[in-house]
């Protein structure tokens, strides 16, 4: 009884944590979705958002799956990010500044635009 309660939450655990990767694992078997190393190497992504934002998650997914680095801020764990944010204007999450455009919302063309 307990080996077959513990292999369901090892299979629950898996389904997460793939979930939670799921741009890092696309970009291992989808090279060409991967963003040129000229735009990766100037690039210069911050992500204002929040733990439970699902929009804030398709983003970080998003910049994964392109390969983007970025540095990603939890405005309401941290006094500063949140201070940084308003500062740019805020007005809701996700929040992006990509090389100084402001994108206020999950929006993937804007982001490409900003890197170009």
């Amino acid at each position: 009884m307990l080996g077959g309660v513990f292999k369901k939450v090892l299979l629950v655990l898996l389904v997460v944590v793939v979930f939670e990767n799921w741009g890092k694992i696309e970009r291992v078997f989808n090279p060409s979705q991967v963003v040129s190393e000229p735009v990766r190497a100037s690039a210069r992504v911050t992500l204002y958002a929040t733990e439970w934002c699902g929009y804030c998650k398709q983003i970080r997914r998003f910049l994964d799956q392109k390969g983007i680095p970025y540095q990603a801020f939890d405005i309401e764990k941290d006094a500063q990010a949140r201070q940084a944010y308003e500062a740019l204007g805020g007005g809701g999450i996700p929040f992006v500044n990509v090389n100084g455009t402001l994108i206020r919302d999950y929006n993937p063309d804007a982001i490409m635009a900003a890197l170009k």
